[in-house]
């Protein structure tokens, strides 16, 4: 009975806390990675981090109830903050293909890009052990927040950062 409910308490964890660091530590240095655009043209993680703006990565997948759920935030922030935050979705290469996100993108226009992580390079590099994690990193290009799950406050993470 104890180990049933320990390994329940395991799979809720990252719903019930919600923002934390799960991902790399705060203040590392963004790392590179390869991934592609929608077209499978070779693109670098690090070409939409730019000096000066803060940068949002969320690992993101059709199939995650999560990352729906933080959609209307992603939008927000891409509105409200355009020209001073950039937006980029990781599209995880797990039960989906770049032809069926760039489906979504098209039906939904979320107004920031989404970018295919074919070999897993981004996820690795940034630990991303699951889908919904989002790394925020400041305008240096150091991570100054990582969270999982639906509950993150990411409009107040980015107005702390933006507007200080």
């Amino acid at each position: 009975m104890k180990t049933i409910a320990l390994t329940s308490l395991l799979l809720l964890a990252p719903a019930l806390l919600g923002a934390q660091e799960v991902s790399l530590s705060l203040g590392t240095q963004a790392p590179p990675a390869a991934l592609e655009d929608l077209d499978g043209n070779p693109v670098q993680l690090l070409d939409f981090v730019e000096e000066g703006k803060v940068t949002l990565l969320e690992f993101w997948a059709l199939w995650c109830d999560n990352c729906e759920a933080l959609q209307p935030q992603m939008k927000e922030i891409a509105r409200r903050w355009e020209g001073q935050v950039n937006v980029v979705a990781v599209a995880v290469a797990v039960n989906q293909n770049p032809r069926r996100v760039r489906r979504h993108v098209e039906d939904h226009a979320p107004g920031h890009p989404y970018l295919w992580d074919a070999r897993g390079e981004a996820v690795r590099a940034y630990g991303a052990a699951t889908t919904s994690i989002v790394v925020i990193l400041d305008q240096a290009g150091k991570v100054a927040y990582t969270g999982v799950g639906r509950n993150q406050d990411l409009v107040g993470k980015i107005r702390e950062l933006v507007e200080g």
